[in-house]
């Protein structure tokens, strides 16, 4: 049985115990979350094993959900004009090192079973992918039959995938709202399946196939990321019918997924006002059951350009405090280019940074006891547990070398000794507790 069959009957595996230690959580709270599709495990029963031949990494179980601590994931891949194998492992290294509880395989170039096979094996992290980008290699898209996706689903879960984005909520029902978008279609698996729609004049082959891909995921217990095919792609297309047409077919399938047997997760909207986002989150969680929600950004304002990692956390600390379980970065290569090495460490450590500070402000039992260690560390002017306690302990001290004053000294070269104020409160309590001590 799946994670979801098995929670649901009562039983704890080894997996729900590790998520369940990780979180600081207790095992049953942690089953229940499971059981009600609150929470998902994205752990293919051949990752967890170390890959189909059991040679590779095995993969540290990881829990996605509102009783959990709020989860980020790093997209990676090969385009057909840029990286290449090993340089995707790179990125997937230095994720992992910033952060990423979870890497996407997004490659559309190069050799894709050979590269995803690499990754996997060497990653103890969740793992995804967007099949269809595999299924139109050397071929176009209209040519894809239904036996080709099923095809192409099992072979990459064979090969362990964790999650897979399946773009089975976009209906031939919803093309013609497109027209009335500034950018129409922005999801590449969505705007392929909407040509293929177009060309055949037939349903969504995912839509139609659904069932049959639920069997293949319950095989290997991996998880559904549904994706949002018509997410928006501007403020302008943002909460507008098309994107809550999809969205309503969406909760069906989280019902038919879970009837399955299959742990399901839903992805939310990329290009979303930040007035609009409570709203949003809340709409996906009643109308998906509380299934967990994965989220790109989203991204508050069209107008920065090669600072999408912050515009986008903003967003992303908005959606996690309101109902977002699980964020996807962005970079600042977004809208530009294929994401480089430094790209993936900066949207990594933006996307941590929105996440704890959602976890903090939603009260999540453990969050703050992180902040309140470095308030304390800070106020003792103990420069070496700040970099102990920092997430990037190494870029904090490189500022402190190249700091004027002694590397032990109560002040930093911001306000130098004599204007530093937290030396000056401290003088000022001292002498307080000296003058009430001799009063009394």
């Amino acid at each position: 049985m799946t994670q979801y069959e098995q929670a649901a009957t009562g039983e704890t595996t080894p997996e729900m115990r590790r998520v369940a230690e990780r979180e600081g959580l207790d095992v049953e709270t942690l089953r229940g979350e499971l059981a009600a599709g609150r929470l998902v495990i994205p752990a293919n029963r051949l990752h967890l094993a170390g890959g189909p031949d059991g040679t590779g990494e095995k993969l540290d179980p990881v829990g996605i959900g509102r009783a959990v601590s709020t989860k980020i994931n790093a997209n990676i891949g090969a385009s057909p004009v840029s990286s290449c194998r090993d340089q995707e492992l790179i990125k997937l290294t230095q994720a992992v090192q910033y952060g990423a509880d979870a890497v996407m395989d997004l490659s559309t170039g190069g050799n894709l079973d050979e590269t995803r096979s690499y990754l996997l094996a060497h990653a103890t992290v969740p793992v995804g992918t967007v099949p269809i980008y595999s299924m139109i290699v050397d071929r176009p898209v209209e040519d894809l039959s239904i036996d080709d996706i099923l095809e192409t689903i099992a072979a990459q879960a064979a090969q362990g995938v964790d999650f897979f984005t399946i773009h089975a909520g976009i209906r031939r029902r919803h093309l013609p709202l497109v027209a009335k978008r500034t950018m129409g279609i922005v999801s590449r698996g969505g705007s392929l399946l909407a040509k293929w729609m177009t060309h055949h004049g037939r349903e969504n082959p995912m839509y139609e196939a659904f069932d049959e891909i639920s069997a293949i995921l319950r095989e290997y217990d991996v998880t559904y990321s549904l994706g949002d095919g018509l997410r928006p792609g501007c403020l302008a297309d943002a909460s507008d019918e098309a994107q809550f047409a999809e969205l309503d077919t969406l909760a069906e399938l989280v019902h038919r997924a879970r009837a399955s047997g299959v742990q399901v997760m839903v992805e939310g909207p990329g290009h979303i006002p930040f007035d609009q986002i409570e709203m949003n989150m809340k709409r996906q969680e009643a109308l998906c059951d509380g299934a967990p929600f994965y989220v790109l950004g989203p991204i508050v304002t069209d107008v920065f350009p090669g600072y999408d990692h912050i515009t986008s956390a903003i967003g992303a600390t908005a959606a996690a405090v309101w109902g977002a379980s699980f964020l996807c970065y962005v970079t600042p290569a977004e809208h530009l280019a294929l994401p480089r090495t430094e790209d993936v460490r900066r949207g990594c450590v933006a996307y941590k940074i929105a996440a704890h500070a959602a976890d903090v402000a939603r009260h999540l039992p453990g969050a703050r006891d992180w902040d309140d260690r470095m308030a304390q560390a800070r106020a003792d002017f103990d420069w070496h547990k700040q970099f102990e306690l920092a997430f990037d302990g190494e870029a904090a001290q490189t500022f402190r070398e190249t700091d004027d004053v002694e590397a032990d000294a109560d002040y930093c070269s911001m306000c130098g000794r004599d204007w530093c104020a937290m030396r000056i409160s401290k003088e000022i309590v001292a002498k307080t507790a000296d003058t009430e001590e001799t009063a009394s």
